[in-house]
Order: structure tokens, then sequence, then C-alpha cells
């Protein structure tokens, strides 16, 4: 039994040594204990701080009095608690930022596992970003009885899944986001975990419900033509964005009747854009996703999270991914890598629903080739149609934060 971990709650019941002429007897008596639970949260990213925001307003209508402590972001810090660190300065993505930035990379792991032995909370709830977090759960797990709960749990299914060691040893609850992880880690690693459905479900059906869709105030709005869209989602990083998105726009220019329409990355300047767009007539929006998708007839995407998104409002959809030594990576996929696909539509269905042009196959004429089946294909059309509305019965219905945040405090209060 971890130490202090039936003591930090409401209605427990403390151990007391009480004397009596004859020895020493044992009795349960009931002690009235501080309600106030503390919760830890570490995230490392935007979508970290999105996804956790929602799990921390959950707990706390489930728990008024929660305490949060945090290293996170805006989002979380506008729903309450204390942040240690902002995720901008933990966030080094490559091989060369992370080496320039070692020194600061340690002495932000040692200031986070130096906060967490001084403020003692009742639970270390890790949020993706598993470079750092499965560190921060090695320390935790070794050096304090803290009960350390991982929501959204680490990609090991595709990458690195030797981790699930780790993962045994030092995460004492597991929250999944992705339906076709229980089979592998239940089915093939043995480790129970908690599926609790998708949270960009919640956040569609929640943007959907505030924002009816008005197609001649979006067009209106952003100064663009009454014609069909091609929505552009080409990635949130620069050297995404550079070596996707010129192919991108030359592909999706070839049809005429249709007006392009790229969602500008908010970390992204409209100057980095212009490098790469060249001649292409494409309108560049920034901070409205979810209302471009909301109004898009047709999407090239590059993989991640936008894929699920732009399913979840029933965009029809090409996925598209350049990678240096385009053969290479194409020969590992086919020989060496596990996943069949590289996209959460097809992970989740668990079949080909979009068509996913990665490395040597993503060539203009590929995405010219699928564009066209997608438009003039309604046939094809509606079968991917069909596929998302699988996809998204596979997901479940929304609720993933509150279903997360209801488990957890179960899992506490045994």
């Amino acid at each position: 039994m971890r130490i202090g971990y039936k003591t930090r709650l409401s209605g427990c019941h403390v151990l007391i040594f009480t004397y009596h002429l004859s020895p020493i007897t044992l009795s349960f008596i009931p002690y009235p204990l501080s309600t106030i639970m503390k919760y830890y949260l570490i995230v490392g990213e935007a979508s970290g701080d999105l996804h956790a925001s929602h799990l921390m307003a959950a707990l706390k209508a489930e728990d008024p009095q929660a305490d949060f402590r945090f290293f996170g972001g805006d989002l979380m810090a506008a729903v309450g608690g204390t942040m240690v660190k902002h995720y901008k300065e933990l966030a080094y993505m490559g091989f060369i930022p992370v080496l320039l930035h070692l020194r600061t990379i340690f002495a932000n792991m040692k200031r986070c596992k130096e906060d967490i032995v001084s403020w003692q909370p009742d639970v270390v709830i890790l949020v993706d970003y598993p470079g750092f977090n499965l560190d921060i759960a090695k320390f935790v797990h070794a050096k304090t009885q803290i009960p350390v709960y991982y929501y959204i749990s680490p990609k090991i299914w595709a990458w690195k899944e030797y981790r699930i060691k780790n993962i045994k040893r030092d995460v004492d609850e597991l929250f999944s986001i992705l339906p076709f992880e229980v089979e592998f880690f239940e089915g093939k690693h043995q480790y129970p975990i908690h599926y609790v459905g998708n949270p960009t479900v919640d956040e569609v059906a929640a943007y959907q419900e505030a924002h009816p869709k008005n197609k001649n105030l979006f067009i209106a709005e952003n100064q663009l033509e009454d014609k069909p869209i091609i929505a552009l989602l080409a990635g949130s990083r620069k050297q995404e964005i550079k070596d996707n998105l010129p192919d991108m726009l030359e592909a999706a220019s070839a049809f005429p009747d249709y007006q392009l329409v790229l969602a500008g990355a908010p970390a992204i300047a409209p100057e980095y854009y212009k490098k790469y767009v060249g001649e292409a007539k494409v309108k560049i929006i920034f901070d409205q996703t979810y209302r471009l998708l909301q109004h898009a007839d047709v999407a090239l995407v590059t993989s991640g999270t936008a894929t699920l998104e732009t399913a979840l409002f029933r965009v029809p959809q090409v996925v598209c991914y350049h990678t240096p030594i385009g053969k290479i990576v194409s020969f590992l996929r086919r020989h060496i890598l596990t996943v069949k696909f590289i996209s959460l539509v097809n992970l989740i269905a668990d079949r080909e629903v979009v068509k996913e042009l990665v490395a040597d196959t993503m060539t203009v004429k590929n995405m010219q080739s699928e564009l066209k089946n997608i438009i003039g294909n309604e046939a094809y059309r509606n079968e991917m149609l069909s596929g998302y509305e699988y996809m998204a019965e596979r997901l479940g219905p929304a609720g993933a934060p509150r279903r997360a945040a209801r488990e957890m405090l179960h899992l506490l209060k045994k």
C-alpha cells in the first residue's frame, strides 16, 4: 500500500493504536481528514495543454475543491491552479535542438522532480510527451509512494515498443484514448488499461454545437470566393510545411472549380508560409482550423490528429506525408514497422478508409488522382464517408475527459 494513499480522502478510516489493560489492539476509527485532493499534471506541448485542461475541468466538476499544480500551458492555467513551468520551456523537437538545450532539459526535469517531492500530491498525472514523462514516472515510482497515472498513453505500438517494460514498472494506471490500444496493451503485453473514449470527439462535438454552420458568413469574413473548398492542412511544424506544402498546392491547383484554403498553424508566422506558397492561388487563415473543416468539401491532410479531426467533420480526405529518403522509408514500412497504417482514421478502423500517400508514394500525380476520385466519383466518396461512421462508432461517444476523471477518482478512493 502506498504511504498516505488511504488517508487522502474524506470518509476514510485511520489506523489507530489503542491501549487497554490487555495487549495492544488495533481498531479502525473514523477520522475527518482533509477533503482537498492535490493533482500534479505534466504536459509538454500544445495538444497536451488542451487535453489536460479538459481533464482538469472534469476533475473539478467531480471534485470542486481539487488543487492543481502543473507543468502546462495557458489553457490549463485558465482552469485554475499553479503553473510551475510553461510547456514552451520544455518543447524541443528534433535531434539538434535537443542537443543544444540538454542543460535546460535536465534542469527542467530536476525542477519537476523536486517540486513533486516538495508538494506531495495525491497523484501525478502524465499527459502524452513520453520522452520527459516516462523519466518522471521512473523517478516518482522509485523515490516516492505517490501513484502515477498516464492519460493519453505513449504510442509505443508505433515506435519504441520496448518502453512497455518501463510503463509496466512505473505507471500505476494508464488511460487510453485509442480503442486499438486495448488489444495492444492487454492482449499482447498483459497490461490492463482503461479506454475512456477520445477527447477529439468531445472537442469537435462541442465546436459544432457552439458554432452552427454558416458558409456565407465564413466566406464573407475571410474574403473567400463562392466556390467549393479544398482545405490544406500541411502540419504544425516548419519542416512538415516545407516538405509537404509545395506539392500539396501543386496537386490541388489542378482543380480550378475549387478554391484552396490553407489552415495556418498558430506557431508559424505568415511570412514562413509565403516562402513555399509561390505563385499558387491560396488563402491562408489562422486560428480557424475547425471552422475551415466545417465548411470544406475535400481536404489534403498531413498525418496526425488532423486526420481524425477531418474525419469527425466528415470531410473526405487524402493523407499525405513526405519523408526524406522516401524509398527507404517505404521499404521499412513494408518489412520492419509493425503498424499497417499511419493515419489515425485507418488505425482506428483497422482497415483502409482514407488513402495514405506517404514517402515515395506522395507525389503530385498520386494526390491529383486521389482528389479526382473523391471529387468525381460519388460512390468512392460515399464509401469513405461510410468508413468514417464505422470509425466514429469504434471511438464511442463524447465524454472522454469526464469518464477519465471519474475513473481516476474511483481508483484513488479504493
